[in-house]
């Protein structure tokens, strides 16, 4: 099986953290391998402590579900046919923006997960993390 490897996290941390500096916003960013283990973790100079974890858990997710923490939450609200999911897997699963499985040659080796700023902040330095793997 293809993973990511501590190179490979290391570019897509690299990727993100330069679209939060952009950005303004600083970020917690963890990458995980295809297992959904922690490869790599980087909290930018003033990122908030509270997020360490939550970017963790959006790479798990990202990487237990093969699906963006974003799409996860829109089908886990009341009602929807993943209600109750974020209750699972001791609570580390995360249902908001910000956590992308990571892809190479369509298969799934990875994932990112961001956290420390707005959903929409979130998912857009963790899209720019994604896409820099090769």
């Amino acid at each position: 099986m293809d993973t990511v490897t501590l190179e490979d996290a290391r570019t897509v941390i690299a990727a993100a953290e330069a679209k939060a500096a952009e950005i303004g916003q600083p970020m917690n960013i963890a990458v995980a391998d295809a297992g959904g283990n922690l490869v790599s973790h980087v909290r930018m100079d003033g990122a908030w402590i509270g997020s360490i974890d939550i970017s963790i858990n959006k790479a798990f997710t990202s990487r237990a579900f093969d699906v963006a923490t974003k799409d996860l939450g829109d089908n886990s609200q009341p009602n929807q046919q993943f209600y109750g999911i974020h209750a699972s897997n001791h609570g580390r699963i995360m249902i908001f923006a910000g956590g992308l499985p990571l892809r190479r040659n369509g298969q799934v080796v990875g994932s990112i997960g961001v956290s420390g700023g707005s959903g929409e902040q979130d998912q857009t330095v963790a899209e720019a993390g994604a896409a820099a793997l090769k």
